[in-house]
């Protein structure tokens, strides 16, 4: 079986988005996931309408980031 040429279109990391990893000194754990889902968060985060959306998906991305074991509300456990 031939593998998928389809590629997501690659989100630039927004600045509010970077201030609030460097304030909860999570931008370790944030490089530390793989390139997709650092991807996914940013697309679902931009993709927010209203400003108040935007800011309850920065903070579930940082809670989830902070534990450690999710990601988008799913079940994560991080390659060792």
């Amino acid at each position: 079986m031939k593998a998928s040429t389809l590629k997501r279109p690659q989100h630039p990391l927004p600045a509010d988005v970077k201030h609030a990893l460097t304030e909860r000194k999570l931008t370790v754990a944030y490089k530390q996931r793989p390139p997709y889902q650092q991807n996914d968060y940013i697309g679902w985060i931009t993709r927010a309408k209203r400003e108040e959306t935007r800011n309850k998906r920065i903070l579930q991305m940082l809670d989830e980031l902070a534990v450690g074991d999710r990601y988008m509300k799913m079940p994560y456990r991080p390659k060792v």
